[in-house]
């Protein structure tokens, strides 16, 4: 059902955790399927690059695997251009995905621009 790319990422996240004192916090979930993200960042305040992000997530072994593969890919990117990955560089990333699971990349984008939202608005107030 899951591909070894996918497995590895759900049996050894390399980002799973949480950081203290987090710049940002955003949230995802599915109620129909019980996924829940939280995405955690530490912003360069100077630069805008994203210097540290975790994430906490309660689901499937594809939900566990999508939150592990945005962070790797947004890790150290500017927030603009962290905004530009889309569900589909999450999935693609971690190799085929059962149709069905699929929406887990979703909500990890979904999860990481809420965070990064959310640290836009703190900086403008």
């Amino acid at each position: 059902m899951y591909n070894k790319k996918l497995l590895k990422h759900f049996t050894n996240p390399k980002f799973f955790g949480k950081i203290k004192n987090a710049d940002a916090i955003g949230r995802a979930g599915n109620p129909r399927c019980g996924d829940i993200m939280d995405i955690f960042l530490k912003v360069d305040k100077k630069t805008q690059k994203i210097k540290d992000i975790k994430f906490q997530t309660y689901g499937c072994a594809a939900a566990i695997a999508a939150s592990d593969m945005i962070c790797e890919l947004v890790k150290g990117k500017k927030l603009d251009e962290a905004l530009k990955v889309s569900f589909k560089d999450v999935s693609s990333s971690l190799g085929e995905m059962p149709p069905l699971k699929v929406h887990c990349a979703q909500l990890a984008t979904e999860a990481l621009r809420t965070a990064i939202k959310n640290y836009q608005s703190k900086k403008n107030d």
